[in-house]
């Protein structure tokens, strides 16, 4: 009889099933539990939606300038999760006759970045139903995936762990700690790191394992889609910038005039960036990870088209 076959990383993958196990939840007895959503209260943190540099508004009107911001905040996820979990089924391919510790895995981490998107469809409607009408988020997920798959695996799984990184961040250091908070809008990042804290495993695991098998002239172009991806998503960015600040200009209560609109939306530009980009870019583990897989050049590629992003970050 012949021996099993031993896999190195079966036990990580283990791992991550126990924990997936662990952190089951559902999204209305855990996360919603019939509440609805506050504008009494921030949704978004200081350290997320730096309002307090918005100088020319009132304490209402900063406020409600980070509800719409924690509001696009919901729906950025939603989008990135289109084609995160479209990646990892297509990944998973690889696991089918393989270890099945990592298939139950990815199985697992796109079962729960599906609940995800569906978690941020109803924030979405929650949010629609207390806030004033007329907010538009007119990027489509699926063309957006489209574009993304487009690129090679080696750049959309480094994008991921990106932003799964970031995610992570996000709740330990300004979500969790701020009282003034929505109670429902907090719980909604809570449910939603818990995943995250085990999908960053699997997003080092697969990386790495991809890594493995390329030339360096793959990898080469693999650092350019990556390039290209997060130039991409610098200008769903500026798009939505402009189309938040138009919303709040709408229906803040006052005349705002062109010179505020266009500090507001450099403002709300500068948040956005530091929330999707540089929060993901400047995570020492990212750096870690990405310096351990390319060369001083490659890296140095990718510092410099980040710089040019900086002079609004």
């Amino acid at each position: 009889m012949n021996a099993p076959v031993q896999f190195p990383d079966s036990d990580k993958y283990a791992r991550c099933i126990k924990a997936s196990k662990a952190a089951r939840w559902d999204i209305e007895t855990d996360v919603i539990k019939g509440r609805v959503l506050d504008t009494a209260r921030k949704f978004l943190p200081d350290g997320l939606s730096p309002t307090h540099d918005m100088t020319s508004l009132s304490d209402a009107e900063k406020r409600f300038a980070g509800q719409v911001q924690g509001r696009t905040y919901a729906n950025i996820f939603g989008l990135v999760e289109r084609f995160i979990t479209a990646k990892l089924l297509e990944i998973g391919r690889d696991h089918w006759l393989g270890d099945q510790n990592a298939l139950e895995a990815l199985v697992r981490f796109s079962d729960e970045e599906l609940k995800h998107q569906a978690l941020f469809r109803r924030v979405d409607a929650m949010m629609e139903a207390v806030l004033p009408q007329g907010y538009r988020f007119d990027i489509d997920p699926d063309q957006v995936a489209h574009t993304v798959l487009g690129k090679s695996t080696w750049s959309v799984l480094l994008l991921t762990l990106h932003i799964e990184l970031f995610v992570q961040n996000h709740y330990r250091q300004s979500i969790e700690p701020d009282s003034a908070l929505s109670e429902l809008f907090k719980d909604v990042f809570l449910y939603h790191w818990k995943d995250e804290c085990q999908h960053v495993v699997l997003d080092e695991l697969e990386l790495k394992r991809h890594d493995g098998g390329l030339t360096h002239e793959a990898r080469d172009a693999g650092v350019d889609d990556f390039i290209a991806l997060v130039v991409a998503v610098d200008g769903i960015l500026q798009v939505q910038s402009k189309a938040d600040v138009e919303y709040f200009a709408a229906h803040c209560g006052r005349p705002v005039a062109k010179a505020e609109m266009a500090l507001l939306v450099t403002q709300f530009l500068t948040a956005y960036r530091w929330q999707y980009i540089f929060s993901g870019a400047t995570h020492p583990r990212f750096q870690t990870i990405l310096k351990s897989l390319i060369t001083v050049e490659q890296f140095t590629s990718i510092t410099q088209a980040l710089g040019t992003l900086a002079p609004a970050a």
